[in-house]
């Protein structure tokens, strides 16, 4: 697939979840970045501002099979993964395959289950298999995973480990809409559910082609030593008790290559670098203790190092 076939398949999807979504292009070109890199999502946001729906719309415009998973204290790994039954005419065990076998999966409250059932997202999001009963079973491709977690309710909650937080391609959030959008969000839901009208705008198989598409993007030399730079920037700084890891330098490579494609280009800038930053490294730093009781966020302080690296001039 050529890039503007890219962009074409990008326009159209934008379009039609914004049917929904209202007023918020922006986090949905930020989503299919993350798909379109073969990763997943985190959404941070405070209850009722269209992170369910987003998914919802978003698997519905691609065409792709769809499920939730409601995760609460008393999920098992199994509920997720699925689990082998012994048939008694057969005499065999078979497999039921759990939610988890879908190719868009939305992980809500992922934070409210234990980590002994977040670990069991792991290897599905990393590897595109589960394990049962000593038996591996691919996933569906493409298979995406969207996770919302609540940051102000912390009560009956588990802190995701690092290892599940770094598995996270990007960390977005919705926001609240503006009051224009608002009243727009009042027109469109007067009536009906927009979300139950919507149609496909792409099928699976066009979204493998799209993934290994913007594998093509070139990134020219000057532009990949400045994502080095960006990310080395957090190591060994008094502000930063831990980096960003080589698999954040990946992340950020690979979602620059995406972004500059539904952009319409074949070719990474350095803008396309620094408009991924926020989303893509803040949520794989640890800040030190010092800095945080000073009041600065992990965005603040990745922002004010990513200044300081000198940015690429690219004909």
């Amino acid at each position: 697939m050529e890039i503007s076939g890219v962009h074409a398949v990008s326009q159209l999807l934008i379009e039609n979840v914004s049917r929904v979504i209202i007023g918020k292009e922006g986090v949905i070109s930020l989503a299919l970045a993350a798909l379109f890199s073969d990763g997943h999502v985190l959404l941070e946001d405070v209850p009722g501002v269209g992170k369910t729906y987003m998914a919802k719309s978003l698997a519905r415009s691609l065409g792709c099979t769809f499920t939730r998973i409601q995760f609460t204290p008393d999920l098992l790994p199994s509920d997720v993964t699925g689990v082998s039954i012994y048939n008694q005419k057969t005499q065999e065990f078979e497999f039921r395959p759990g939610p988890i076998m879908t190719q868009v999966l939305l992980a809500d409250e992922i934070n409210r289950a234990t980590p002994r059932t977040q670990a069991a997202l792991l290897e599905a999001m990393q590897e595109r298999q589960v394990t049962v009963d000593g038996r591996t079973y691919p996933l569906p491709r493409p298979f995406f995973v969207l996770a919302t977690q609540n940051p102000i309710e912390l009560e009956g909650t588990f802190l995701l480990p690092e290892a599940q937080i770094d598995r996270f391609l990007m960390r977005l959030s919705v926001g609240y809409p503006d009051e224009d959008q608002e009243m727009q969000i009042l027109d469109r839901f007067q009536l009906e559910d927009p979300l139950e009208t919507l149609e496909p705008v792409t099928d699976p198989e066009t979204i493998l082609e799209v993934q290994e598409a913007i594998r093509h993007v070139m990134v020219e030399d000057s532009v990949r030593n400045y994502i080095v730079r960006v990310t080395r920037s957090t190591r060994g700084n008094p502000a930063v008790a831990l980096g960003v890891s080589p698999r954040g330098t990946l992340a950020l490579f690979r979602t620059a290559q995406a972004l500059a494609a539904i952009r319409g280009r074949d070719f990474v800038i350095p803008d396309d670098v620094k408009a991924l930053v926020p989303y893509v490294l803040t949520h794989r730093i640890h800040i030190s203790p010092q800095i945080r009781l000073r009041g600065r966020t992990p965005e603040q302080v990745v922002s004010g190092l990513v200044d300081e690296v000198p940015v690429p001039v690219v004909e």
